[in-house]
């Protein structure tokens, strides 16, 4: 009776992990730009019962008997399918078009360290960086960047901002003249499953050397020729792709899945208890 209550106790815990990675979707369905992360379960190791080692008749499976011990939570994965677009006539407001191109900002650490970040939220303010100077930056307050990697800091005196398809911001004077223009950096993601959460909705990079993985194989920074390939609309925010039906659908399949096996312990506990009775006896 151990076996089945380990077996299930092993599975509930897993499925408690997947239950987060749920409810963190369902919290973020009006997150501009998030994107959902769906599981996938394995198996544990098997233990294998060798019952018969004489039998010589014929079968497609080996010999004897497997008895698993639970699942496991094998991996989550970011799905980049593109959100709905919501106009708002903002001009600092951007819409990424392309389901694997990312703005990157600067973010800061605990530590005081600072690394770049990729994220989805085209929600972009302007905030006094010196004197008659506005850095553009994330709601959050993280610059954001240009193709050089270099915070993006307009001078004072303009009237509008204008930033074209392929993520180049104008400012204009009152009398129309160009105040400064710059590159918005935006990378395009090749492996999406290998980006890290860094909260915030934002995404960082792991060690890819500790990796053994290029950087040109997972990103790629979309500079000189490569910015005709950006798409992105002004004045306009990508939602959340969270389906908050599916996301409630396995929300209940999941708890559905936790019953079960709590049922089960429940189960194998009665069963120890007449094994017990039985021995007094």
């Amino acid at each position: 009776m151990l076996r089945s209550m380990l077996t299930a106790a092993n599975t509930m815990n897993q499925l408690q992990k997947q239950l987060d990675v749920i409810s963190n979707n369902i919290a973020n369905s009006d997150t501009t730009g998030f994107k959902r992360r769906d599981t996938n379960f394995a198996e544990l190791l098997a233990q294998q019962f060798t019952n018969f080692p004489d039998d010589i008749s014929s079968r497609l499976t080996p010999n004897g008997v497997r008895i698993g011990v639970g699942a496991r939570l094998a991996e989550t994965n970011v799905v980049l399918a593109q959100g709905a677009l919501v106009k708002t006539n903002r001009a600092l407001d951007m819409a990424l078009t392309k389901e694997n191109q990312f703005f990157r900002v600067l973010i800061q650490r605990g530590n005081g360290e600072q690394e770049i970040g990729y994220t989805r939220a085209g929600a972009f303010y302007l905030t006094p960086s010196a004197e008659n100077e506005w850095m553009l930056v994330t709601s959050d307050g993280s610059p954001v960047l240009d193709e050089n990697n270099e915070p993006i800091v307009l001078p004072g005196g303009f009237k509008d901002i204008m930033i074209s398809n392929n993520g180049t911001l104008t400012a204009l004077a009152p009398d129309g003249r160009t105040v400064a223009s710059a590159n918005l950096g935006v990378t395009a993601i090749l492996r999406p499953q290998l980006l890290q959460s860094a909260g915030d909705n934002v995404f960082t990079m792991p060690n890819l050397n500790a990796l053994n993985v290029n950087t040109a194989d997972v990103a790629v920074n979309m500079t000189g020729n490569l910015r005709g390939q950006i798409a992105m609309m002004q004045g306009a925010l990508e939602r959340s792709n969270v389906d908050l039906g599916t996301e409630l659908t396995e929300m209940m399949i999941t708890e559905r899945a936790y019953q079960l096996n709590a049922r089960a312990i429940s189960l194998s506990e009665q069963m120890l208890g007449l094994i017990n009775g039985i021995r007094s006896t």
